[in-house]
């Protein structure tokens, strides 16, 4: 193997900044989810086990896409930095979603912090109508499409990749965005409206497939170098400049695109699986697209 291969792929680079972050939401997250599991009482549980997996493993896939020899092959080839965006907005988002943080983790806050802050969520504060409005479904698309296709414009790109503040810039914003983006298709709290209708949040899912499948399909056959960063430093693992790029293309393209398809189907499936569910043990329809 190559030496600088060999080299990239044998370095961590354990952030102290996003070590301490991580430490904090996981230790926030387990002692609100020990509080609630100590108080609640079956059948009904919100802190269940799946939801802990979930979000821990979320936690651990943030420390993986930016710590680990992904980060540092991303700045060496497009491919890579391929993976790790779609790592974060693909896997690390949903897995965050689907362990229902707000709850455990304002649990885990003291109560002199945790009281202000869950006021700000009671029912017809300002706050709450504010950000209602703001984190409609329809905005919150825009803002993941912008933040997601933006990014790849060739300057924006480069500038990530130069310095170190425009490039955790740019990995905050795919996670942040991406949250928003999967909250309206998984459900968690804060519960501020009704969740969508299976349709509608079928539509919604699938929609970001167009933008997608157009930003990756014209990286990947694109017939000149877009991204010029890539050009001015040593090629690794025997790609071209332009192979590298189209392959990091071929990423978003096809599998990041396919990914919006199986979530697609994985909520038809869950869907009709809990309305099953909720019928045998008599939840009311109004509750049976909200977490128990």
């Amino acid at each position: 193997m190559n030496p600088v291969t060999r080299a990239i792929l044998q370095s961590w680079d354990v952030r102290l900044d996003v070590s301490l972050i991580l430490v904090v939401l996981g230790t926030l997250y387990v002692l609100g989810w020990r509080t609630l599991r100590r108080a609640e009482t079956p059948p009904f549980r919100l802190a269940t086990t799946r939801k802990l997996t979930a979000y821990l493993a979320g936690l651990g896939l943030v420390a993986l896409a930016l710590m680990s020899p992904i980060d540092t092959l991303g700045g060496q080839l497009f491919i890579f930095h391929m993976v790790q965006h779609l790592l974060l907005i693909m896997i690390v988002a949903p897995l965050l979603l689907l362990g229902n943080p707000f709850p455990f983790v304002l649990w885990g806050l003291p109560k002199p912090i945790r009281q202000p802050i869950a006021g700000l969520f009671r029912r017809k504060s300002a706050f709450r109508q504010l950000f209602t409005t703001v984190t409609n479904p329809g905005i919150s698309w825009l803002i993941f499409t912008a933040f997601y296709v933006g990014w790849h414009d060739p300057n924006l790109y480069n500038a990530a990749l130069r310095s170190d503040t425009v490039h955790d810039f740019e990995h905050l914003s795919f996670l942040l965005s991406g949250l928003l983006f999967w909250w309206h298709i998984i459900p968690a709290a804060p519960y501020l409206r009704k969740p969508m209708p299976i349709f509608i949040r079928l539509g919604y899912l699938l929609a970001a497939v167009v933008p997608n499948m157009a930003t990756g399909a014209s990286i990947a056959f694109a017939s000149e170098p877009i991204y010029t960063y890539y050009t001015a430093i040593p090629r690794v693992m025997g790609f071209t400049v332009m192979q590298d790029q189209m392959v990091g293309g071929i990423i978003m393209w096809v599998p990041g695109s396919m990914m919006y398809i199986v979530a697609a189907i994985i909520l038809v499936v869950v869907h009709f699986n809990k309305q099953k569910t909720s019928q045998s043990k008599g939840i009311p329809s109004r509750y049976r697209n909200y977490e128990y």
